[in-house]
């Protein structure tokens, strides 16, 4: 009996990704409190002059300057006076209030205000951001760099996450440095070596892994220092596919082996360990587009960042025609903002993957010229 390639029962991408991610370990902070107010004094929030607001528009004898950082205690405003204050500068005894520089008409050491001034104007006052105590980022959050900064205003050690080292290693016979009409030469490994890097990861191009259960199992033993192995080949149902079963022998934890996409249905993660395994398809689109979604998946996580969207949206210039029952990721070119389809070969098409600008999904039966439809980049 003949059983269709397209299963029924392959896993959604969006499946795929969740089991990928709430697998991972992401970087957390521990309870964060403020140490003192924020701001710890009160202080102008536009460039003017700081003054008593009771006095409304009567003109004011000019004190001097206050910068962001100065002790404002060298001047005090008493009736008649002002100080000219920058954006930050703390506010001297006395003010109440700051007029901005466009509301102001100066001239020498004498300024008015063109407004009648209030209590509180253009000044943030002490504590308006938090309080001494106040619970400012709660145990578990993720690292960001906005965080980041909180932990320096708090005085807290900085935590930075170091890019993640991702190794990149082909497998297959087939790969050798000058191939004769049956070989080839190895384009998935400076590919994805290249897009792994452009991801933000620390990458290392490794030879290509024989299709030897034995080397295969001696390599994912001693991984060296990288945190991911991207491999590419190996994970389909051949008799030289032998990754899924040498991980399963070294007690590797299968997140998940083969999904519902075209292409790249044999994608393949696996923890060896700390060892995150991205096995991916052998030919070169589907490596390509896979490592897109999940290496960028896996790195977010991995640094503490949220879950990353790489879909756009846009509208196809010419219908594309489908009767597969697996999701398809097309290849288009971007003209004028619309998604213009390439006559694409399958996923062992290299020259059209080099051409294209962007890869549309088109669901099962295809979709009309004109149809939105979201899409991702090629980076």
């Amino acid at each position: 009996m003949t059983m269709s390639c397209d299963h029924p029962d392959l896993l959604p991408l969006d499946e795929a990704l969740r089991r990928l991610w709430e697998a991972l370990p992401a970087p957390s902070l521990s309870e964060v409190r403020a140490k003192r107010d924020d701001p710890a004094t009160d202080r102008a929030s536009m460039d003017g002059v700081a003054l008593r607001a009771s006095e409304g528009r009567i003109p004011r004898r000019i004190l001097g300057t206050l910068f962001a950082g100065e002790d404002p205690t060298g001047f005090t405003v008493v009736p008649g006076t002002a100080v000219r204050i920058m954006t930050g500068a703390a506010m001297p005894p006395g003010a109440d209030a700051v007029v901005p520089v466009e509301q102001l008409l100066t001239s020498g050491i004498t300024t008015s205000p063109l407004v009648d001034p209030s209590p509180g104007d253009h000044v943030s006052v002490r504590g308006c951001l938090a309080r001494a105590g106040d619970l400012l980022l709660a145990e578990g959050t993720p690292i960001n760099a906005a965080r980041v900064a909180l932990l320096a205003q708090e005085g807290h050690a900085i935590q930075t996450c170091p890019r993640i080292r991702v190794g990149v290693a082909s497998t297959g016979d087939e790969l050798v440095q000058n191939p004769l009409p049956h070989q080839l030469r190895d384009s998935n490994g400076p590919m994805l070596f290249a897009l792994a890097r452009t991801l933000g990861a620390e990458a290392e191009l490794r030879a290509p892994l024989p299709d030897d259960p034995i080397a295969l199992a001696t390599a994912l033993r001693a991984p060296g220092d990288i945190r991911i192995l991207l491999t590419s080949g190996g994970v389909s149902m051949g008799d030289h596919d032998h990754l899924p079963a040498v991980l399963k022998e070294l007690g590797a934890t299968i997140l998940f082996h083969r999904i519902r996409l075209k292409p790249g249905k044999p994608m393949l993660a696996a923890l060896l360990g700390e060892l995150l395994v991205l096995g991916l398809p052998g030919n070169p689109v589907s490596a390509y587009l896979n490592a897109l979604l999940f290496l960028s998946q896996a790195l977010a996580r991995l640094e503490g960042r949220i879950a990353p969207d790489p879909w756009c949206k846009g509208r196809l210039t010419a219908a594309v025609k489908y009767k597969g029952d697996r999701p398809l990721l097309h290849p288009c070119r971007l003209v004028g903002g619309r998604l213009e389809p390439l006559p694409g070969k399958g996923s062992a098409d290299l020259v059209t993957l080099a051409k294209a600008d962007a890869f549309a999904w088109i669901e099962p039966g295809g979709l009309e010229a004109g149809a939105k439809t979201r899409w991702l980049p090629v980076l």
